[in-house]
C-alpha cells in the first residue's frame, strides 16, 4: 500500500528561514551580540520547555491565553513552551543565588506565543534579552536605553524613537485622575493606544469606559504634554506634585534621563512618553518601547524595570531591569528599506572548488583542504560533470570565486582562478594559487 502523499507545510504563525536569510539573520544577531558583551553582558542559556507553574501568573490574564501548553503521552508535568525571556531568568537567578550580582546576562533564543499572525509578529520567533540583575540604580536602566540606541544605530537606523515612561507614573496618573481602582486596567489600555486612535479616540474609549467627563478632562491634559525630557518632567511635576507614587516615578526618570545626558544618547532619539504602557504586568518602574516611523510595524525593542518579580521563585527577591530587540521585525524592516550592508554576501562560501572529471577529483579536493587551512570557507562540487553547470551552480548561489583544475593545469603544476563577479581568470603556480585568491577576498 502506499504512503499517503502529506501536503508540505507549516503551522501558522511558524516559517522556514532558508539560507539567504539565516545569513542575514546571523549578521543582525551578531551584532547585536557584540554590543551586549560589549556592555559587560554574558550568555545564558534556559530551557525551551518550563513547568507551566512557573509561567502562569506573571503576564496577566490575557497574555496567558497565548502560553503553548507541551507534554507527552504519559507525561507526569505539566509543561509548557516559554512565552518570553524574562521569566525563565528570575527562575535561573532564584535557583542559582550564588551569581554574583549584580548578575548581568543576555539570552538570544526562540519564544512560543498563539498570538494572530500578522506582519511583523509570529507564534515562534527569536528574542535578545540583556538583564541586569541586583541593581537599583537607574544607571542600570539608562544603560539599557543606551544599549538600544548602539545596537539600532550599528544597524543603520536612522529614525526611530525610544519612548520612555514609569510605571509609578502611570499609577500617580490614575490617582490624580480619580479613576476607581476597578477601571485602571481599561484607562491604562486606552492610553496606550493613543498614537493609533488620537485623542479623540482615546476620549470616546474612555467614556465607554464610564470614566467620568472631568476625569477625562484631566487625562487628556496630561497626554498633550510635549517638549523635551526636562520640560515634560517640569510639567508633570506641577501636574501631579500631591501624588507621592508619581513624584518617585518622575525622580526616576529625572536620574535616568540625566544618566542618558552623560552616556551620549542623543535626545532626538527618546522622549518621556506617559501614554506608553506596557502591557506586562511585572513591571515596576522605567519601562521603555522603540518605535520605527516607517514601517508602521509596531514596537521593536521593549523592557522596562521589574523589581518584585524574582521574589515570585524565593524569599531573597532582587530588583531587576532589561530589555529585549524583536529581532523579527528589526530584521523584517531591514529588509524591506535595503538596510544590509553589502558585505552580508548571499552566501557563506567563498570559493567553489570545481571537479574537472572522476580522475581529477582528489586532486581537486587537495585544493579544497588547502583553501579551509587558510581559513577560506570553501565548496567542493560534488560530482564530476560539465564545467558550465559547476559555474552557474556558483553563480546561481553567488558564490564569488571559483578554482579549476585540469589535466594541463595539473600537469604545469598551476591552477586556474576565476572571478565569478567580472569573470577575470588568471592561471598561478599552485603554491601560489591560496594567495592570490586570498588577495582577492581582501580587496
Amino acid at each position: 500500500m502506499a504512503t499517503p502523499f502529506i501536503k508540505p507545510r507549516v503551522p501558522r504563525g511558524m516559517r522556514d528561514i532558508l539560507p539567504e536569510q539565516m545569513i542575514r539573520r546571523q549578521y543582525v544577531i551578531g551584532v547585536i551580540r557584540d554590543v551586549f558583551e560589549e556592555f559587560g553582558f554574558e550568555p545564558l542559556q534556559t530551557p525551551a520547555l518550563e513547568l507551566s507553574e512557573v509561567l502562569t501568573g506573571k503576564y496577566g490574564p490575557d497574555a496567558e491565553k497565548l502560553i503553548y501548553q507541551a507534554g507527552h503521552v504519559g507525561g507526569k508535568e505539566d509543561i509548557s513552551l516559554r512565552y518570553d525571556l524574562s521569566v525563565p531568568l528570575c527562575r535561573v537567578v532564584a535557583m542559582h543565588p550564588q551569581l554574583p550580582k549584580p548578575f548581568k546576562r543576555y539570552q538570544i533564543d526562540p519564544v512560543w506565543r498563539a498570538e494572530r499572525p500578522q506582519k511583523g509578529r509570529y507564534r515562534q520567533f527569536f528574542q535578545c534579552d540583556a538583564d541586569t540583575v541586583g541593581s537599583e540604580s537607574m544607571l542600570a536602566d539608562a544603560e539599557n536605553v543606551n544599549l538600544i540606541y548602539q545596537v539600532l544605530s550599528r544597524l543603520g537606523f536612522k529614525q526611530f524613537e525610544i519612548n520612555i515612561n514609569d510605571r509609578k507614573l502611570i499609577t500617580g496618573i490614575g490617582q490624580f485622575a480619580g479613576v476607581p481602582t476597578e477601571h485602571l486596567g481599561g484607562l491604562y489600555r486606552s492610553i496606550d493606544k493613543l498614537d493609533k486612535i488620537g485623542l479623540v479616540g482615546v476620549r470616546n474609549e474612555l467614556a465607554e469606559n464610564q470614566i467620568p467627563e472631568p476625569v477625562i478632562e484631566k487625562l487628556l491634559t496630561l497626554l498633550e504634554i510635549e517638549g523635551d525630557a526636562a520640560t515634560v518632567l517640569n510639567a508633570l511635576s506641577e501636574q501631579l506634585g500631591d501624588s507621592e507614587v508619581a513624584r518617585e516615578g518622575i525622580s526616576e526618570l529625572e536620574e535616568l534621563t540625566g544618566y542618558l545626558t552623560t552616556l551620549g544618547v542623543p535626545e532626538d532619539f527618546y522622549q518621556i512618553n506617559v501614554a506608553m504602557v506596557r502591557g506586562l504586568e511585572y513591571y515596576t518602574g522605567p519601562i521603555y518601547e522603540t518605535v520605527v516611523e516607517e514601517p508602521k510595524i509596531g514596537s521593536i525593542t521593549g523592557g522596562g524595570r521589574y523589581d518584585e518579580l524574582i521574589g515570585s521563585f524565593s524569599k531573597q527577591g532582587y530588583p531587576a531591569t532589561g530589555t529585549s530587540f524583536g529581532i523579527e521585525r528589526i530584521i523584517d524592516v531591514m529588509e524591506e528599506f535595503d538596510m544590509f550592508p553589502s558585505t552580508v554576501a548571499k552566501t557563506v562560501t567563498q570559493v567553489l572548488v570545481t571537479v574537472f572529471d572522476a580522475e581529477l577529483a582528489q586532486e581537486s579536493l587537495k585544493l579544497a583542504t588547502l583553501l579551509r587551512q587558510s581559513g577560506i570557507r570553501t565548496e567542493v562540487y560534488c560530482r564530476p560533470t560539465r564545467l558550465s553547470t559547476q559555474i552557474k551552480y556558483a553563480d546561481t548561489k553567488s558564490i564569488p570565486y571559483a578554482v579549476i583544475l585540469g589535466s594541463d593545469e595539473l600537469e604545469a603544476g598551476k591552477v586556474a582562478i576565476r572571478n565569478l563577479a567580472n569573470r577575470e581568470q588568471q592561471i598561478v603556480p599552485r603554491e601560489k594559487f591560496v594567495e592570490h585568491i586570498q588577495g582577492w577576498i581582501d580587496e
